[in-house]
């Protein structure tokens, strides 16, 4: 769906706590959480404004943004 969230909270709700926890504790997942919520916010910007950018472009920052968050899931469920 256009313009919809897919922050970590609303995509991993049952990881809440562990999310908060690793935000403060890790740097790595910090940096990579901070990298996915960028990437996610200009995603979710380009689509809800309807900027002029070619499919494949979309395509290839989406492909990044879920490398990020199955990055991210496998440092949350391994954890």
């Amino acid at each position: 769906m256009l313009g919809e969230s897919h922050d970590l909270l609303h995509e991993f709700p049952e990881f809440q706590d562990k999310i908060t926890k690793l935000r403060h504790t890790d740097g790595k997942f910090a940096r990579l959480m901070i990298e996915y919520d960028e990437l996610d916010a200009k995603i979710r910007s380009l689509e809800e404004h309807a900027q002029p950018v070619s499919d494949n472009y979309m395509e290839d920052l989406k492909k990044v943004r879920v490398t990020l968050k199955d990055e991210l899931y496998d440092m949350l469920s391994h954890r």
